[in-house]
C-alpha cells in the first residue's frame, strides 16, 4: 500500500553498524528521499515494457484476463479485517452475514493503539467470530519497541488466530521519511516475528502489499512464515507468482451487514474442511457452518477492478478512483 526503495547499503559508516536496527542507523529523516524513485526491486522483471521499474507480472500479459480478483468467489471461506475506520461494528450481524474470521488492528509502531481494538476484540469473540490481531510496522522504531507495544495491548489467548505483522512502506509519514533497504528490513522483520512467536506461542503471519513483496520479500524471503497477500485487481498468482499464501485481501470496498461503509474482504486459501483443520490447529476452535448462502457476491466488472495501493496507481487513475461515488480512500492514505 505504500512505496519503498530497495538499494545498496547507505554508507560505510552505517555498514559498520550492521547489528543496529533500521531506526538506529542515522536520522529518521532522509533528506534525499523525495528525489528518489519511490520503489525499485532486485527481483527479475517479467514484463519490463509494461512495468519498467517495478511491479512485474508473474503471468504473460495476454493471460491477465484469466486472473481477475473476482476469482475470490472460487474460495469457500471469507473474512474481513477492520480498524477504527470501520466505526462501531455490530459483530452479531457480521457473523450472520457469513464472515468466518476477522483480523483486527491493534497497534502501530512503538506507541500507537487502535482506539477500537479493545471493543472489537471482545465483541468479535462474544459473537463467535474467530479473530486475530495485527500490528502495523513503523519503520523508525526498533523491533523490540514495536512488538513490546503489540504485546502490551493484545492478550495472549489460546483461541486467538496467529498474530499478524503488517509490513508496508510509509513514504507519506511526516516523521519517518526513510528509504527501506532489503537486508535491514528482513533482519528487523525476523526479529519482530521471532519476538511475536516467543510471546504468543504461534507462528505469526506476514501481511504484505504488492510493492513491498516485490521489493523486499521476493525470492522466498521469510517463506517459513505464512503470508497474507493484498491484490485487489488480480488473483495473487499475477503479482506474487508461485509464493504460497494463506490469506488473500481481495477487496477494500466490500459491504458487510453490521459495518457502516467500506471494509476489506479476505479469503482463506483452502476448502471448508481445510479451514476447519487450520482453525483447530492454530486456535483450538471448531469452525461454524460456512454460510455460502449469505456470501457476498463480488459483482465488480472487470474494467472496475483497481489495484488500490497508491504506489500502483497513476495520478489519473488515483484521482478517478477517489472521485468514484462511494469509493473509500485507499487505506494507507489515512493511516
Amino acid at each position: 500500500m505504500r512505496p519503498l526503495k530497495f538499494s545498496l547499503p547507505r554508507s560505510l559508516a552505517c555498514a559498520t553498524l550492521a547489528a543496529a536496527t533500521l531506526a538506529g542507523c542515522g536520522s529518521s529523516y532522509d533528506p534525499s528521499f523525495s528525489g528518489r524513485r519511490r520503489l525499485q526491486t532486485s527481483a527479475p522483471l517479467i514484463n519490463p515494457k509494461r512495468d519498467p521499474s517495478f511491479l512485474a507480472y508473474a503471468v504473460p500479459e495476454t493471460e491477465l484476463h484469466k486472473f481477475p480478483a473476482t476469482r475470490s468467489a472460487e474460495f469457500a471461506v471469507h473474512g474481513i479485517d477492520v480498524s477504527k475506520y470501520q466505526g462501531n461494528i455490530d459483530w452479531e450481524q457480521v457473523r450472520d452475514a457469513g464472515v468466518s474470521f476477522a483480523f483486527i488492528k491493534a497497534t502501530e509502531g512503538g506507541d500507537r493503539v487502535d482506539s477500537k481494538f479493545a471493543y472489537n476484540w471482545a465483541a468479535a469473540k462474544a459473537a463467535g467470530v474467530p479473530r486475530g490481531a495485527y500490528h502495523f510496522v513503523y519503520w523508525c522504531r526498533q523491533p523490540h519497541e514495536e512488538i513490546g507495544n503489540f504485546a502490551s495491548v493484545v492478550p495472549n489467548e489460546p483461541d486467538a488466530l496467529p498474530p499478524v505483522l503488517d509490513v508496508e512502506p510509509t513514504p507519506t509519514s511526516g516523521s519517518c521519511k526513510r528509504t527501506l533497504y532489503r537486508e535491514e528490513v528482513l533482519r528487523d522483520m525476523k526479529a519482530m516475528l521471532e519476538q511475536m512467536e516467543r510471546h504468543y506461542g504461534k507462528r505469526p503471519i506476514i501481511y504484505s502489499s504488492v510493492d513491498f513483496y516485490q521489493a523486499i520479500l521476493h525470492s522466498g524471503a521469510l517463506s517459513e512464515y505464512p503470508i497474507w497477500v493484498r491484490s485487489t485487481k488480480y488473483h495473487p498468482q499475477v503479482r506474487y507468482g508461485d509464493r504460497q499464501w494463506t490469506f488473500w485481501q481481495y477487496r477494500s470496498d466490500g459491504r458487510i451487514p453490521g459495518i457502516t461503509g467500506a471494509v476489506d474482504q479476505n479469503t482463506f486459501n483452502g476448502s471448508a474442511d481445510q479451514w476447519r483443520s487450520w482453525l483447530a490447529s492454530t486456535a483450538g476452535l471448531r469452525a461454524g457452518p460456512i454460510a455460502t448462502a449469505h456470501k457476498q457476491v463480488d459483482d465488480r466488472a472487470g474494467n472496475k477492478l483497481v489495484e488500490d495501493d497508491p504506489a500502483m496507481l497513476s495520478g489519473a487513475e488515483k484521482s478517478a478512483y477517489e472521485r468514484e461515488l462511494g469509493a473509500p480512500v485507499p487505506p494507507d492514505s489515512i493511516r
